[in-house]
């Protein structure tokens, strides 16, 4: 299978779907989605990756729809050829021309001229746009393999991180058993799709499959149903297991418990250290945990309430003395 991030690729991932062919020779050589600089590449540059006709800003991927082509024929022949030479001159990855458009000579003239594939489809601009845009969005984002075992937990993404043999799987087994969900074991895979937001999947060949020590390689699948397993979810918390010794176990924030942040591809995720040790019941504290970080998420945070409310209590003792002193001063005069 050719990578997907070339052209050639992307035709054949999406291509069926979207209907696209070529209307020019395909390249000899894998043509690139990504430009050449190290901004293009880590998605930094100002150029986007697909979209309508633009000569300000160019896309890598042109697309050209009924609209575009109708305001190129309203040009005067001079501004018409400027305009297709400046499309030409930024040397996009391929121009694609949506609802069954005939290119006019020129485009076949300037793709030889310059080695830019033509590319036709019969779906329209707008869906060839919004389609690209989100399989590229994913495919072409940047990745990091993390290890640990990445559940869904309550509908939120949770990492379970932590020393081997700390316990994490028996964990996850534990809570896949309670009715959450296993997305991958081991080296679940981040992709980062938007500024602030990643993505956590399995790869294809750890799909399904848990290692507990003792029991070896489990199929979750098999063993739980379809509803135990799920293709991939956003992070939203890292759980970090770690066995501490009395005197750290006594140095966490009584507050605020042991809540940080871990920085994964530029991304700032919520990080909980989860003390580990006989006989606590990781499952429930696990839920508790997640529940927690959905309530910060919403604005309610129970330390900061904690504090007010002994801020109030405090102010309210102090009134009531100062009303009770009154009285006892008058009666003194």
């Amino acid at each position: 299978m050719k990578p997907v991030d070339s052209l050639q690729g992307l035709l054949e991932h999406i291509g069926p779907r979207l209907r696209l062919h070529w209307l020019t020779p395909p390249p000899p050589q894998f043509r690139p989605l990504l430009g050449e600089s190290l901004a293009d590449r880590h998605g930094h540059s100002a150029q986007s990756l697909v979209g309508s006709l633009n000569c300000i800003h160019p896309n890598r991927l042109q697309v050209l729809g009924q609209a575009e082509i109708m305001h190129l024929a309203d040009l005067s022949e001079p501004a018409y050829r400027e305009t297709v030479d400046r499309l030409f001159a930024a040397r996009p990855a391929a121009i694609i021309f949506a609802s069954d458009i005939e290119p006019q000579p020129i485009f076949f003239d300037l793709a030889a001229q310059t080695e830019t594939p033509l590319i036709g489809s019969s779906a329209s601009d707008v869906e060839i746009v919004d389609r690209l845009q989100y399989f590229l969005t994913h495919a072409l984002a940047e990745r990091k393999t993390v290890h640990g075992v990445f559940l869904e937990v309550l509908g939120m993404g949770v990492l379970l991180a932590g020393d081997a043999g700390v316990g994490k799987s028996e964990l996850a087994l534990e809570m896949i058993a309670r009715g959450h969900r296993l997305i991958a074991d081991d080296a679940p895979e981040f992709a980062r799709i938007a500024p602030e937001t990643l993505e956590g999947s399995c790869p294809p060949l750890l799909r399904d499959f848990l290692e507990v020590r003792g029991l070896g390689v489990l199929n979750v699948r098999a063993m739980f149903g379809e509803g135990a397993v799920r293709q991939r979810e956003n992070l939203n918390l890292i759980v970090n297991m770690r066995a501490f010794e009395a005197t750290e176990l006594a140095q966490i924030d009584r507050l605020r418990g042991s809540l940080s942040a871990r920085t994964i591809l530029g991304v700032a995720v919520p990080e909980i250290t989860l003390p580990v040790a006989p006989g606590r019941n990781l499952a429930v504290l696990l839920e508790t945990a997640v529940r927690n970080q959905i309530l910060r998420i919403r604005g309610y945070d129970a330390g900061v309430d904690l504090v007010d409310r002994q801020a109030r209590a405090i102010e309210e003792s102090a009134s009531a003395l100062a009303d009770a002193a009154i009285p006892l001063a008058s009666g003194g005069t």
